[in-house]
């Protein structure tokens, strides 16, 4: 067997469906993963993941040796910087094989019954560079906007928590929430999500992909991809992989993320380039 050695910096993170609740199944993920990477001459791995990753980070530094990423930033700000691992398939509501999308939530007891009446709204945004949070609900909105804006406001709240919160609490109106993280605060929060009601659905998506950064060497990448998909596949592992949600790991597809900005081209040709 041939030992990996690698720079003691590398680091690990999930920080994508990272909800303190959650802190423990995260963990356990990676160190299963950790787990088949030794059994392959591994060495210097993370000890742990780093929690304290922004869901949507500056870049994904050299560093990087596995994490979890939004797909909309890896055709913008990130491209480039990663390379792919799997795509994960969740049971979850919103989720098929490979893709979720994302949810247009309001409170229950607002007047609001379709996406059209959100017309003049307050928009609680998760962050510009979101794939669910903006990318989706700008083109769901561009087809209603007539190339002129939408929202009353459009409010950046810095996660899709913090959005579900201020709607919740009455402070804005709508957000679009990922559904993956919509399902895992019903499951960790019921009181956050209780107050909400879904008025539409967005169009799917390639699920958010493991990556790695480019900086990892090819045949690094191949091996952690490779311990990856074992992980998945293995029977005594469905424990630590169902307390994230997660059916199964796959190959990914570069295209599909790619289609991602036929997304944001779709709504800059209707006059609609931000969501607004």
């Amino acid at each position: 067997m041939t030992t990996v050695h690698g720079p003691t910096t590398l680091t690990a993170s999930l920080p994508m469906y990272n909800l303190p609740e959650m802190r423990s199944r995260n963990e356990a993920f990676w160190d299963a993963l950790a787990e088949e990477l030794r059994r392959d001459g591994w060495t210097n791995l993370p000890a742990r993941l780093s929690l304290a990753d922004a869901a949507v980070p500056y870049g994904i530094e050299s560093d990087v040796l596995f994490s979890q990423t939004c797909g909309y930033p890896l055709q913008t700000i990130h491209r480039g910087q990663g390379r792919l691992l799997g795509v994960p398939t969740y049971d979850a509501p919103g989720c098929r094989a490979g893709t979720h999308r994302a949810f247009i939530v309001v409170r229950k007891d607002s007047r609001f019954e379709k996406p059209e009446d959100l017309k003049g709204a307050s928009f609680a945004l998760n962050s510009r560079d979101s794939n669910t949070g903006m990318n989706l609900p700008r083109l769901l909105f561009a087809r209603l906007a007539g190339g002129k804006p939408f929202f009353g406001s459009v409010v950046e709240t810095g996660g899709h928590a913090s959005s579900i919160e201020r709607v919740a609490s009455g402070e804005l109106d709508t957000a679009s929430i990922d559904c993956v993280t919509y399902v895992f605060l019903q499951d960790h929060r019921p009181d956050a999500v209780g107050s909400l009601r879904i008025v539409a659905e967005t169009a799917e998506s390639p699920a958010l992909p493991f990556v790695t950064s480019s900086a990892t060497p090819a045949d690094k990448a191949a091996r952690l991809q490779a311990a990856l998909f074992r992980l998945a596949a293995d029977p005594d592992r469905r424990p630590v992989l169902e307390g994230l949600r997660l059916r199964t790991i796959s190959k990914p597809d570069p295209a599909a993320y790619a289609g991602l900005l036929d997304y944001a081209r779709e709504a800059a040709e209707l006059g609609y380039p931000e969501l607004a």
